[in-house]
């Protein structure tokens, strides 16, 4: 097979860049390890920054989020038994994010493939990419007990964490940065009404917890927990009973319980790799940097990185000028810096960090009081929260 992109990756980072390409008459082919059900069976983020939402507008796959998807102006911190209201749309400009869960996401730029006939290939085992640094490069898979080829101008690493393409960069080319956490989130997937209308992340002694949402009816909720826990450690009466007490006493009454659909527990790690690009391999999304959950970064972080791509491929296969793909590492990781430190600073301001002295403690008490007393540190938060520029 020959094509002009290869997407190795069937994930929302992959499927966006293959529909995008495809507008543009820019043919590609996407592999995928799983299955489709496999994709579509993951549990991950939902709150879009506005440049995202704007992105699946552009693939023509954004009908059922604009009909669908809540629309947040704002969020609730919780701390000391009161709530405090961000107010998004005030600090940011007017700018407002999308609650959209990632699987339903998915299943839109799923579709968006289908109607135009888009390659996607499932069960793809055993993917590698070849010659890299040749201006041919190729990639392989295995089909059963066949191999096949697909030539190709570039390759894209949309692989997440622990897929090949990073992989595939010789150690002595690539510098990885990482920081991994003391703690987890378990999480769990109801079938009840969300607690609150919009998102409430909670400070507590006790642990940091967050109130999430997929729809009126469809709620996710996480609370911090030990590295050393297991899912099998909490029973459903276990898990609402400690998020019960990390929340104050007027949310924790309305909060309606039910048996979970989905329970798992995630460990934060923050995590670059430089460059993002490798001869005709370029990185993107959980391939190439890695960020906690706290800051709704991860999912609109991978974005922006096909954002670059997209635009810096048109300006090859359309101008002939190779001059954003030449400069795309340098750009995304710009901002893909500038998501880990939002990341990080909220992670360290609402988490319970289990070896810290008196002095931290009080540093932490203190930066939340801060942010909450000044308009300037609020319209920093809500800014990065809403989304930088790409």
């Amino acid at each position: 097979m020959k094509t002009s992109v290869c997407i190795i990756g069937g994930g929302p980072s992959g499927l966006m860049l293959s529909q995008l390409l495809h507008l543009k008459g820019i043919a590609n082919i996407v592999l995928e390890r799983q299955s489709r059900e496999y994709v579509l069976s993951r549990i991950r983020a939902g709150v879009l920054e506005h440049g995202f939402a704007e992105l699946m507008r552009e693939a023509q796959c954004g009908e059922r989020m604009d009909r669908e998807g809540e629309i947040h102006d704002g969020f609730f911190i919780a701390h000391e038994g009161q709530l405090d209201r961000v107010d998004l749309h005030k600090h940011s400009g007017g700018n407002s994010v999308v609650v959209y869960g990632q699987t339903e996401l998915t299943r839109d730029l799923y579709e968006g493939r289908d109607r135009m006939k888009g390659q996607v290939i499932h069960n793809a085992e055993d993917v590698q990419p070849h010659d890299l640094t040749s201006d041919k490069p190729y990639v392989t898979y295995r089909d059963g007990d066949e191999i096949i080829r697909i030539d190709c101008d570039f390759v894209i690493g949309a692989d997440g964490f622990h897929g090949v393409s990073r992989k595939s960069i010789p150690k002595d080319k690539i510098t990885e940065y990482e920081k991994v956490y003391p703690f987890g989130w378990l999480g769990v997937l109801s079938r009840t009404p969300p607690v609150s209308p919009e998102l409430v992340y909670a400070k507590h002694e006790r642990g940091f917890a967050l109130c999430s949402l997929r729809s009126q009816v469809l709620s996710r909720y996480y609370i911090q927990v030990p590295l050393t826990d297991n899912v099998e450690d909490w029973s459903d009466d276990a898990f609402w009973a400690e998020l019960k007490r990390r929340l104050p006493a007027e949310l924790a009454a309305k909060l309606v319980t039910g048996p979970s659909i989905e329970k798992s527990i995630a460990p934060l790690r923050s995590f670059v790799a430089e460059p993002m690009r490798y001869g005709r391999l370029f990185l993107a999304g959980d391939a190439a940097h890695i960020v906690p959950p706290t800051g709704a970064r991860g999912l609109n972080s991978a974005a922006s990185d096909i954002y670059y791509l997209y635009h810096a491929m048109l300006q090859h296969y359309q101008q002939g000028d190779s001059t954003g793909l030449d400069g795309y590492s340098a750009k995304a990781l710009a901002r893909v810096w500038k998501a880990q430190r939002f990341s990080w600073w909220m992670t360290t301001m609402l988490h319970t960090f289990p070896e810290a002295i008196s002095y931290d403690q009080k540093l932490q008490q203190t930066d939340l009081a801060y942010l909450l007393s000044s308009e300037k540190a609020l319209g920093s938060l809500a800014e990065n929260y809403v989304g930088l520029p790409f």
